[in-house]
């Protein structure tokens, strides 16, 4: 819960983008704080080891699956999941000599110069800046099949689309230094890969000698289901960025990667605050209580819980078109019924209305996807049963605010 100067209390379910797991002001992270901030160590410490650091990396390493860690190497970056991207396109592209990417439609990797390069929206491409050496492939949309079918199909035509991409001799694409992907799309509009999907992918780039980077900067550390979105398919990346929730409320941002991989001199990356040492206590700490509280199991447990009860919201308001995403990272698509017999249009403008009717209704979401039509839910893990319900009706009397102002705005717009 957030609350205003009026004293209005907000269920936030957007918690920074992801940021705050376990909510605002946890007791515990509270307390780990301030008695590592009154204990005299270094809060910044660039490259030194310390034993915040070591305490840390000893954590993540801890959880990573034990096939990945075993041969895993840690490189933190500049404190935003942006910067994880641009190391990790640094790194694989100085491994393997070559330069090419392939990321995804709908792909949000973050506004750096790089990461830009393999967004899939255009809006913030617009500037008069050079983004190439991004090939960009279908990504398994199926409420939306960008190969025009039912979505029943979409899986498999995608990956063919990207093994005859890879294998042809005239697809006009040099083999890449990576071949980079959300597990779960988050600005792209909540959309998750399945795991048939993800392993058919791991296959196909192991086949053909391309490093598989996994960006989980929005869903690492129980936010699906599981403590890493790509665990579910039992698959091991060869390189993984996170940030967000891995520091605990506080930036860092670090690529974890396969041992080949490591041969890039020192100093190729490199940034002032990559030794943020509040955020490595904070993040170890958030670590302890995931695991401990089964957060992960909770998310998705209550994320069940709260797709069943949007689910159930939709048989009333008939603009809900498609509800997904995995755990606590969901979406709502807005669309226009009757628009088509399948997926109606995307209606940005109604989505945009329910957002601030909810705000104005006492609970925090965001938008996302195309045309901004995806209402976006990331709680906190913490999220209760309780609140579940709190949300579905604040929710629900935002979309009757909105549809009811929508309908006064087209007939004033008739008249």
């Amino acid at each position: 819960m957030i609350r205003d100067q009026a004293g209005r209390d907000i269920i936030d379910c957007l918690s920074c983008a992801g940021a705050l797991p376990l909510g605002h002001h946890h007791p515990e992270i509270t307390e780990v704080l301030v008695r590592f901030i009154q204990s005299g160590q270094l809060h910044q410490a660039l490259d030194l080891t310390t034993p915040a650091k070591f305490e840390f990396v000893q954590k993540l390493f801890g959880l990573l699956p034990a096939e990945f860690a075993s041969r895993a190497r840690i490189q933190f970056c500049s404190p935003s999941g942006s910067d994880g991207i641009e190391a990790a396109l640094k790194l694989v592209r100085f491994a393997t000599r070559r330069h090419p990417v392939i990321a995804f439609h709908g792909a949000y990797h973050g506004m750096t110069a790089g990461a830009l390069a393999a967004m899939g929206n255009l809006g913030p491409k617009s500037a008069p800046m050079r983004f190439d050496g991004v090939h960009f492939a279908p990504y398994p949309y199926r409420y939306r099949c960008p190969f025009g079918t039912d979505g029943s199909a979409t899986d498999r035509l995608s990956i063919d689309y990207l093994r005859n991409l890879l294998s042809d001799p005239e697809s006009g694409v040099p083999q890449p230094a990576a071949v980079v992907v959300e597990v779960v799309q988050g600005e792209g509009g909540c959309i998750p890969a399945s795991d048939d999907w993800l392993r058919e992918l791991r296959t196909l780039t192991r086949q053909h000698d391309i490093p598989l980077v996994l960006d989980e900067v929005q869903t690492g550390l129980g936010r699906t289901g599981s403590m890493f979105a790509f665990e579910r398919a039992g698959i091991v990346p060869d390189v993984l960025v996170l940030s967000k929730a891995l520091g605990g409320g506080f930036p860092l941002a670090a690529v974890v990667y396969d041992e080949s991989l490591d041969v890039w001199p020192r100093g190729m990356h490199a940034g002032t605050f990559r030794g943020n040492q509040i955020a490595m206590v904070a993040g170890k700490a958030t670590m302890d209580i995931v695991q401990r509280d089964r957060l992960d199991a909770q998310a998705e447990e209550i994320g069940g819980l709260l797709a069943q009860d949007l689910r159930q919201l939709a048989s009333r308001h008939p603009e809900f078109g498609d509800i997904r995403g995995r755990g606590l990272m969901l979406g709502v698509e807005i669309v226009r019924p009757g628009d088509h017999p399948d997926a109606g249009a995307q209606d940005g403008g109604l989505a945009k209305a329910i957002k601030q009717a909810a705000f104005e209704n006492g609970l925090l979401i965001e938008t996302g996807g195309r045309h901004g039509a995806v209402l976006r839910f990331l709680p906190p893990l913490i999220l209760t049963r309780r609140d579940v319900g709190a949300i579905v009706d604040r929710l629900d009397a935002a979309v009757m605010q909105a549809k009811q102002q929508h309908r006064a705005a087209d007939a004033r717009h008739a008249q």
